[in-house]
């Protein structure tokens, strides 16, 4: 684990450093360039979601849309502001579990998460290839909802993440009898931190970019925590 952790940062630090080389051997008629040196910068990109536990417990994929904008203050120096909007899918496991204990195999899940986040990007752009480095934070929004009002009766249902994830409360180790529940919805602050990669295409200062980021809210009854793998376009 450790050495596989080793070789990934000799790789993103070996990718930076040729990045930064291109940038500094580029010639003169580049560096004059503004097309490809904008004092704003705006991006649309299309994430898939990898939820992490506790979060893959109840979700285990998803995909979504991330649009953002903001000011270069340098080459390298930049703010971003940005809205996430991430459609996460049920487990099997969870969908089974709701599905079984309240008698109704139509029921359907849903969770839709949404975020608006100021963040800092350092980036070290080459003529074709870049490199960068992001993060922030901001205001985390979560709401889960079923296809249908469900009440639970006043049978004895064991308490787990799932139930507390769709929106159940819980008493003594026990789902509350005879509570009816739609949708539940909660917001809280988070952050995220990430990874990129950039690639020109066509005339400055059009780019293609890939991006890994992390991201983290607290929530008093399940955590929120996720990878964005995303592709999109850039300048």
């Amino acid at each position: 684990m450790i050495r596989g952790i080793g070789i990934a940062g000799a790789a993103i630090m070996l990718v930076m450093a040729c990045c930064g080389a291109n940038s500094q051997t580029r010639p003169t008629s580049f560096d004059s360039d503004s097309n490809d040196d904008p004092r704003a910068n705006v991006h649309l990109g299309t994430p898939i979601v990898i939820p992490l536990n506790p979060t893959a417990r109840a979700v285990h994929l998803g995909f979504g849309l991330n649009v953002g904008g903001g000011y270069n203050f340098t080459r390298k120096h930049g703010m971003v502001g940005e809205f996430l909007w991430n459609d996460l899918f049920p487990t099997n496991e969870a969908m089974d579990k709701i599905r079984t204990e309240l008698d109704d195999q139509s029921l359907d899940l849903g969770v839709g998460l949404m975020n608006l986040t100021a963040n800092y990007r350092y980036e070290l752009r080459g003529r074709y290839l870049g490199t960068y480095l992001i993060g922030g934070a901001g205001l985390y929004y979560r709401h889960t909802h079923l296809s249908k009002m469900v009440t639970t009766g006043k049978q004895e249902i064991e308490c787990n993440s799932t139930w507390l994830w769709w929106g159940f409360e819980c008493t003594s180790g026990y789902v509350t009898e005879n509570q009816t529940v739609g949708s539940w919805s909660a917001s809280g602050p988070g952050y995220n931190g990430g990874i990129g990669f950039t690639f020109r295409v066509g005339e400055a200062p059009y780019r293609v970019y890939m991006e890994s980021r992390y991201h983290y809210a607290p929530n008093p009854r399940i955590n929120t925590q996720l990878i964005d793998i995303t592709f999109g376009i850039r300048y």
